[in-house]
Formats: structure tokens, C-alpha cells, sequence
């Protein structure tokens, strides 16, 4: 590609995603690649003070490598936008960490170096988790590590409804759980269905775990996961509120103690041991059984493409700084992540066996940007989460809601 097709390349995508963003990124170029310029980092955690272990860490890792460190936390949306105009005006970070759906409209944009240029080592990565970071056979970065999702229980209700959770293996015997619990005279289960990607996020274990593909929005497979959920709410087993519900709101109705299960994620793990009950995690059931495919969250560390390549060889040493193993094992349990590297995820179940469902969710979890869909995923993801609104409500069958998805999903 030659300088001018990607600067229009940059610019087009850059007014696509910016819209009316303002305003420009402080240069991180400099005449000495390693002693003048400082290294500037830009993260999507603003909650992590200075003073936090996270920012010594990346403080560490820049005297490690002979350079001073500046770091920049923004919220996530915030941090795509000012990637894409830093690309587009030529002063990006030496070292970018993003949500990793968003690596695939970066890397479209010509905004990342690929690991074939910055020489970054992906070879422990669970290729699984690597996925997310590429596109068209090409890796943009490494994953810092993964969260998913599983399904929370009430170990209690659970007991009086007569229900050894150990023998949820697939949709039939989880909705004969959900029958003797409403029998018991307790209530279900609950989730996340809200119109946003949240709504995908939370669906997608079930699209996913029926056999469908992305790219076959209205597959009989499909259809089956959104009758599935249809039929739940219909049957008194999920509440209404589900159609509005965030993953956060779901999260306090089950904080209640009046649901059986909750699908949710790792993030909640601090919170469940404030449960007034107690509880359990059991991995989401595929249809015909086993595991579901959930979607992986989480970050990838990218190097972004600089003006002055001299900058190249020190960012390397940073990004194999932070995701090296006993960095990882520190950061992904701050973060409450599960490690990309099967030895560190080893040390995490060792260490706190309530992780050990989370391992194994993550390692049958998929790239939700996986299968070469990259920039397609946000207008397939929409079309899902409006079918499952509108099947949800009732405004259409669940074939009827994802036929038109589909139709939707290949015109946008």
C-alpha cells in the first residue's frame, strides 16, 4: 500500500468512527528512538491510579528497557476514537492496549504494525484467544489476557428445588432445572438481552453453542437459540426485565437471592463473595452438550505503526515486558482475566481453584471478530441483538426476527 492510499485509508475510517471527535494525540516521535521522546502507553483501564500496581508495572518495564514510560487510561470507546485520529494525524502511542473487537477496524485502518514486522513472539498464545487479534492471516498484537462468560447459581434454591447442578449438561436437562425451580417456587434465571452489544455478548454462548455461524444469522441452528431464550421468558423461567437488562442489572436481580442462575463473568467474581448465599459457577451448555463457545472480552497489546521506525525495537521490549508469564499471571488477576498462556492459566487454577470453570470456559471461548469477520462483526452484531429484542417482545417469531437479521446484516 503506498503512503497516500493509507493516509485516505485512514482518513476515510477515521471520519467514519469520529464523526465529530476533536482535537489531536501528543507526537511520541523523537530523533533518538530509545533516549529522547518518552514512550507513551494508552490503556482502556482509567481506573488504575499512578499509583497502582498496574502503572508500576508498565513504569518497571520501561526502565527494563532503558526508557521512561508515560501512560494514558481512557474509557474504551474514548481510546478508539483517539487511536484511530492519532493514526490518521500521524502521532500514535508507541504501544496501544485495546478491547480486542476493536484491533480488526485498527488494523483495517493501517493504524498497527503486524507481529511479522515488530517480531513479537505469539507462539504460547492459545490460539483460540489469539484470533481476536487477527484478520486477513495476519496477527496485530498480543492478548493480555481473557474474560468470559459461565453461569452463576444458587447453591441454596438450587438445593430446595431438588437440583444437583452437577447434571446440567446441555438446554435439556438446564430447562428441567428451570421447571423444578419455578415448581419450588423461586424464579429462574436471568441475563443481559438489552439492544447493544452487551445483548450479542450475553446471546452469543447460545447462538454459538446451537452450531450456528455469524455469517448465518437465520441457520435452523439459530433459530433454535433464540426459541430457547423466547420460550424461557414465555414459560416464566427468565423474567421480562431481560430485555432491558445489563449485565450489571442482571447481576444485582440475582444479587437478590430470588434467581437460580445469572449468566455473567468474571468481573463478578469480587462480587459473588459478597453474595448473601452461597453460590456455584457452571460453564454455559451447548445444546447436545458440553461447553458453549462464549465470547472472549479482553485486551490485546499492539504496537501501532510510527513514523519513526527506530521506536520499533525498544516498544517490542515493552509489549514482551507486559505479557511475559509471571507479568501476566500479576495482571490478569488484577484484572480478574484469565492468562492467554496455558502454563499461566495453570498457576491461576492452582492458585484459586474457583477459576478453574473459568479456564475451561475460556479455553472453548471464541474471538468474537473470529471465523475472518474483523470490521463485519459490529453490523452483523447489530442485526443479532435486534432480532433478539424483537423476538423477546414479542414483535416477531424467533424465524422471522432473524430472517430479517440476516437480510439486514448484508446490506449494512
Amino acid at each position: 500500500m503506498t503512503g497516500l492510499s493509507r493516509r485516505r485509508r485512514l482518513a476515510a475510517v477515521a471520519v467514519i468512527a469520529l464523526a465529530a471527535a476533536a482535537g489531536s494525540a501528543c507526537s511520541s516521535s523523537g530523533d533518538d528512538p530509545t533516549g529522547g521522546a518518552p514512550y507513551l502507553v494508552w490503556d482502556p483501564y482509567p481506573q488504575f491510579a499512578d499509583d497502582s500496581e498496574w502503572v508500576a508495572l508498565l513504569k518497571k518495564c520501561g526502565t527494563s528497557a532503558g526508557v521512561t514510560v508515560e501512560r494514558t487510561g481512557y474509557d474504551t470507546t474514548d481510546l478508539t476514537n483517539k487511536a484511530l485520529l492519532a493514526a490518521q494525524q500521524g502521532n500514535s502511542p508507541d504501544v496501544l492496549i485495546v478491547d480486542n473487537p476493536v484491533i480488526s477496524t485498527l488494523a483495517e485502518a493501517g493504524a498497527l504494525t503486524t507481529t511479522d514486522d515488530n517480531k513479537l513472539d505469539v507462539s504460547a498464545m492459545e490460539p483460540n484467544l489469539l484470533g481476536a487479534g487477527q484478520s486477513e492471516g495476519k496477527t496485530y498484537g498480543v492478548p493480555i489476557g481473557a474474560n468470559t462468560l459461565a453461569l452463576y447459581y444458587n447453591r441454596d434454591l438450587l438445593t430446595a428445588a431438588g437440583v444437583d447442578p452437577a447434571t446440567i449438561k446441555d438446554w435439556t436437562s438446564l430447562t428441567v432445572a428451570l421447571t423444578k425451580v419455578k415448581t419450588a417456587g423461586k424464579k429462574g434465571i436471568t441475563f443481559s438481552a438489552i439492544g447493544t452489544e452487551e445483548g450479542s455478548f450475553q446471546f452469543l454462548p447460545w447462538f454459538w453453542g446451537s452450531g450456528a455461524q455469524l455469517t448465518s444469522l437465520d441457520s435452523p441452528q439459530a433459530v433454535s437459540a433464540l426459541t430457547l431464550w423466547t420460550d424461557w421468558v414465555k414459560q416464566g423461567h427468565a423474567p421480562n426485565s431481560v430485555i432491558n437488562n445489563t449485565q450489571t442489572t442482571s447481576w444485582q436481580e440475582f444479587a437478590t437471592g430470588n434467581y437460580a442462575f445469572a449468566e455473567n463473568g468474571t468481573w463478578q467474581l469480587a462480587n459473588a463473595e459478597k453474595l448473601g448465599f452461597s453460590y456455584g459457577i457452571i460453564a454455559i451448555p451447548a445444546s447436545a452438550g458440553g461447553p458453549a463457545p462464549a465470547p472472549t472480552g479482553g485486551e490485546f497489546v499492539s504496537i501501532p505503526v510510527q513514523e519513526n521506525t527506530g521506536r520499533y525495537e525498544t516498544s517490542q521490549k515493552l509489549v514482551a515486558c507486559l505479557t511475559s508469564a509471571d507479568n501476566l499471571l500479576t495482571t490478569d488477576t488484577t484484572l480478574s482475566y484469565v492468562a492467554p498462556v496455558a502454563a499461566v492459566q495453570e498457576r491461576q487454577a492452582a492458585a484459586d481453584p474457583k477459576l478453574k470453570v473459568w479456564v475451561e470456559a475460556v479455553r472453548a471461548a471464541k474471538g468474537r471478530t473470529g471465523d475472518n469477520l474483523g470490521t463485519k462483526y459490529p453490523k452483523i452484531s447489530e442485526s443479532l441483538w435486534t432480532a433478539v429484542q424483537a423476538a423477546l417482545s414479542g414483535g416477531k417469531s424467533p424465524h422471522e426476527a432473524l430472517t430479517a437479521a440476516q437480510a439486514a446484516a448484508a446490506t449494512r
